[in-house]
């Protein structure tokens, strides 16, 4: 068997994952699914979340369980209930697409085809890109078939008592299509705002389960990075109001906090570009993923030597596999053969401060980005799982 290096470890995704917690909430309100292989009383159980009338899921995009433990004083409210907490970890790659697809519909990244930022669209030969879906010559239900959690549900009975509270452009766009179609969407786009609407979903009758997702906290992670006052401020907002969030919810309403990744920063000499070094660019058709996470699509029959000179290259910055090695140890999580191929030939978890880029596909801003994710490091792959009955 395969192992990771030390510093790295392997998604639980049958265990203590965020592929349960939806699943585990649904259940929790007396609305079984099953997914992944497990049935959704089995996920519950193993999160230890006990039944409730109500249910509000709080994602923090970006707020991985070692940056709130680091920097917890910014968070007072989150860090009260970290004693209770579970860390869970995210899929992979341990990115946006990646996870909240696995959110919704409960199964693994292999088996949806979101397996990065940006993939290969086999099709054509293009990158798709699975946040924005820009140019995209396929519909993300077309990618994307697996059915959501909600969608399991059906639209006459526990389906329409789920809702998603989120900014109004989210409505129809191919990562919600993709990801979280089902629920009643509710729009507001101050967090604020979110927090009012929540609740007052909550306390109608005809509302058992409420997700709320903020991106501001990836958002400037990504920008200032992690360590900066930037960060500080926006935990300290979505504290602030996930606090309040807690005061106004009817009272025996489980609340359930967690994230979609975490995130490390970079430093000036992390980045090497795919464009300018000979030795990785050699028999390499497409880059695709993200700089944590990977995908390197080759020239038919070169893979394993492709592989060999990107292990030379980057030494221990790097955990280089080819795709039958990733499938082998199930990185993935189970591959459909619709999106075996959509894996690269060649795939690569950077380790340490090291990020991956190819200036000829990925923007200067994109690149310039201090605080990045996808990869296999605890600081990326953990998240939190806040469980507190208000």
């Amino acid at each position: 068997m395969i192992e990771p290096p030390p510093d790295l470890r392997l998604p639980d995704y049958h265990g203590a994952c965020l592929r349960a917690v939806l699943p585990a909430a649904l259940d929790a309100i007396g609305a079984p699914t099953t997914s992944g292989g497990r049935s959704s009383a089995d996920d519950r159980r193993t999160l230890g979340l006990p039944q409730a009338s109500k249910v509000c899921v709080v994602l923090i995009d970006g707020l991985g369980a070692h940056m709130l433990a680091e920097r917890g004083g910014h968070a007072p409210f989150l860090r009260s209930h970290l004693a209770d907490a579970l860390t869970l970890t995210s899929g992979y790659p341990s990115t946006t697409a990646a996870s909240l697809t696995m959110f919704g519909t409960g199964c693994f990244p292999g088996q949806t085809g979101m397996l990065g930022y940006t993939v290969r669209n086999d099709a054509d030969g293009s990158l798709l890109n699975l946040i924005s879906w820009e140019d995209a010559t396929i519909s993300p239900r077309e990618w994307q078939p697996q059915p959501t959690l909600v969608e399991q549900l059906g639209t006459d009975s526990w389906g329409r008592r789920v809702a998603s509270v989120g900014p109004a452009r989210f409505v129809g766009s191919g990562l919600t299509e993709a990801a979280l179609r089902g629920p009643r969407f509710v729009a507001a786009d101050s967090l604020a705002d979110r927090v009012d609407a929540t609740q007052e979903l909550l306390r109608s009758p005809h509302t058992d389960l409420v997700y709320l997702y903020w991106g501001d906290v990836d958002k400037m992670g990504h920008h200032h990075g992690w360590g900066s006052w930037q960060w500080g401020e926006a935990v300290e907002l979505v504290d602030q109001q996930v606090a309040r969030l807690a005061r106004l919810l009817p009272p025996g309403t489980l609340l359930l906090v967690t994230a979609d990744h975490g995130m490390v920063d970079l430093e000036e000499d992390s980045r090497i570009d795919v464009a300018t070094t000979p030795e990785l660019d050699r028999d390499v058709v497409l880059v695709a993923g993200e700089p944590r996470a990977v995908h390197v699509h080759t020239e038919p029959g070169t893979a394993p030597a492709v592989a060999a000179r990107w292990r030379d290259v980057l030494g221990e910055t790097a955990w280089v596999l080819l795709r039958e090695e990733a499938e082998e140890i199930g990185l993935f999580g189970p591959l459909s053969e619709r999106h075996r191929t959509t894996v690269g030939d060649v795939v690569v978890a950077t380790r340490g401060r090291r990020a991956v880029v190819d200036s000829r596909t990925q923007t200067p801003s994109s690149i310039a980005l201090v605080g990045v994710h996808g990869s296999l490091t605890p600081a990326e792959l953990e998240i939190p799982l806040l469980r507190v009955v208000v």
